[in-house]
């Protein structure tokens, strides 16, 4: 009966006396098709598992060396050259029409700004980070307004020894009652913006360290510096804003640097112009700086040290590279107040987590350009442990899915750790082991080769200032650098084993991004909307 089931056709031909060998052929049984039609099902999808994976490996290696080669072409740690002293008048007729003292500048080069900074509590670089911005080089005057929402907070302590260490300077503690919004840093933004005196802003986090001339070449986008012709700011130029801080090309009659004064009547060979520099025929609305996590003291905050130092910036030059920025990074950034007024201000920001991407893409919507400043802030953080990073981490990429869900869906694309991984583990053969390998390595080696670029200090050469060069009193008298220059020293290849590890926790990561809208943001529970704000939380996060 069996049998019957099994080879029906074969039981139709022994009914006739006979049997299948008799025709010619060895008749199969049903049951030896069947493996075989199962063998064959197994190897074809083994052989499209084997393709997807592979193309995937192979687009993550691409992807990867994309993001290099377009990090390495951005002028990192360039700066826009100091301000000339007045020349001296020249016989020459031409030159004088360049140069002339009896004719001085009507263009203020560094004109006034006011420094926004919003507070809460303090920790052991504080202090550093602060008194960083009253050490630096800027010849126009400077307003500094320090925000907190009560007058027992820890670091306005740390803020009135700053004022009397530095009298001279124009700078006020701001203590506000509690504000509305679930963002308190905006808040306090939103309060010292009616206390601003400048047009000029520029809004810094407390934990961020900067060199000397940071203010100089943050706000140089934004000023009317005039540039050599096809070198950057012209009208119609594809150069970006950051050709401010690149070098200048030779020419015939030796290197251009930036005038300082236009004139309709200039002879010789840089072209210049009035207003606001533009970007395709978009003025410059915002300026930010890329950042580095510059204490990683933690082995979970050196797997957050490689997602910032490597990957972060590289990444934003990389969405650049296909489209011109709408968006902000929030260590430092200065606009302008018209800017900000046509936005609403930040009191429109108050309930949004990403006030820093909001900020940036907003003004970029009302046509204004977003540029980039080839300096580089340094973030100062307290000791976080894996619970604190993981957290820190999460909340990034949620608020990342929310602003920017296509991209931040595709961004596991160019994981190039995951995907080999994958495809050895589907097709676990010699050939696949190697190529897993080649994209490890070339991973390893770019991200090193990031992040240590990304850290290195040109302006001391990579060596750190002896301790008796970095007093208060030096500083304030301009014979020594700020302590924000001072670099702890990274061995460059002792991290390297956490790079697959950072890039495996992350394949994590962007899964649980669309699993959840619920954060924890400074002790708070709360919950990301679709569009971006956030609403606290009585209960505990699920």
């Amino acid at each position: 009966m069996n049998s019957l089931f099994i080879d029906p056709l074969g039981v139709w031909i022994s009914a006739f006396g006979g049997r299948a060998s008799d025709f010619g052929f060895a008749w199969p049984l049903r049951r030896t098709l069947g493996y075989h039609c199962a063998d064959d099902d197994h190897k074809q999808r083994a052989v499209i598992l084997n393709l997807i994976f592979g193309f995937l490996a192979l687009l993550s290696l691409a992807l990867t060396l994309w993001q290099w080669l377009v990090a390495r072409r951005f002028p990192l740690h360039q700066r826009v050259p100091a301000p000339p002293s007045p020349p001296e008048p020249r016989s020459s007729r031409g030159e004088e029409a360049l140069t002339s003292s009896s004719q001085p500048s009507t263009l203020n080069p560094q004109p006034p700004l006011t420094l926004l900074k919003p507070l809460k509590g303090c920790d052991p670089a504080t202090e550093d980070c602060l008194r960083s911005w009253f050490a630096q080089e800027y010849a126009g005057p400077t307003q500094i307004l320090f925000g907190v929402a009560a007058a027992d907070d820890q670091v306005c302590g740390i803020v009135r020894k700053l004022l009397r260490e530095f009298p001279d300077t124009d700078a006020e503690l701001v203590v506000g009652s509690p504000l509305p919004g679930a963002n308190a840093k905006v808040a306090k933004l939103a309060e010292l913006e009616g206390v601003a005196k400048h047009d000029l802003l520029v809004i810094s986090d407390a934990d961020v360290r900067v060199p000397p001339d940071f203010l100089a070449n943050i706000v140089a986008p934004l000023c009317s510096v005039p540039l050599s012709k096809g070198y950057g700011l012209g009208e119609k130029t594809p150069r970006p804003f950051d050709a401010l801080c690149a070098p200048e090309p030779e020419r015939q009659n030796g290197p251009l640097t930036p005038a300082l004064s236009p004139s309709e009547g200039e002879r010789g060979n840089r072209r210049q112009f009035s207003g606001e520099p533009r970007f395709m025929g978009r003025a410059c609305g915002l300026v930010c700086s890329f950042y580095r996590l510059a204490n990683p003291t933690t082995l979970a905050m050196q797997w957050e040290a490689i997602a910032v130092n490597a990957d972060f910036w590289s990444q934003v030059l990389q969405a650049r590279s296909l489209k011109p920025l709408d968006f902000a990074l929030g260590a430092v950034m200065a606009t302008r107040r018209r800017h900000l007024q046509e936005i609403g201000g930040f009191a429109g920001l108050v309930d949004c987590l990403a006030d820093d991407y909001q900020l940036g893409n907003r003004i970029a919507r009302h046509g204004h350009a977003i540029a980039l400043s080839p300096v580089v802030a340094e973030c100062w953080s307290a000791p976080m442990g894996w619970a604190d990073v993981w957290k820190h981490q999460l909340r990034w990429a949620r608020t990342i899915r929310v602003c920017q869900p296509v991209p931040y869906f595709f961004s596991i694309l160019s994981n190039a750790t995951f995907w080999p991984l994958v495809w050895f583990i589907v097709q676990p053969a010699a050939a696949i082991a190697v190529c897993a390998i080649v994209c490890l390595l070339v991973r390893i080696l770019t991200a090193l080769n990031l992040q240590g670029r990304l850290s290195q200090n040109p302006n001391l050469g990579g060596r750190a200032c002896p301790r008796g060069h970095t007093s208060p009193e030096k500083w304030a008298r301009g014979d020594a650098r700020p302590p924000a220059l001072l670099i702890p020293a990274q061995p460059c290849g002792r991290y390297a084993w956490l790079i697959p590890v950072k890039d495996l926790l992350q394949a994590a990561i962007w899964l649980l991004a669309f699993l959840g809208n619920k954060i924890e943001w400074r002790g708070q529970r709360m919950r990301l909307r679709p569009d971006g704000t956030l609403e606290r939380l009585k209960l505990p996060l699920a």
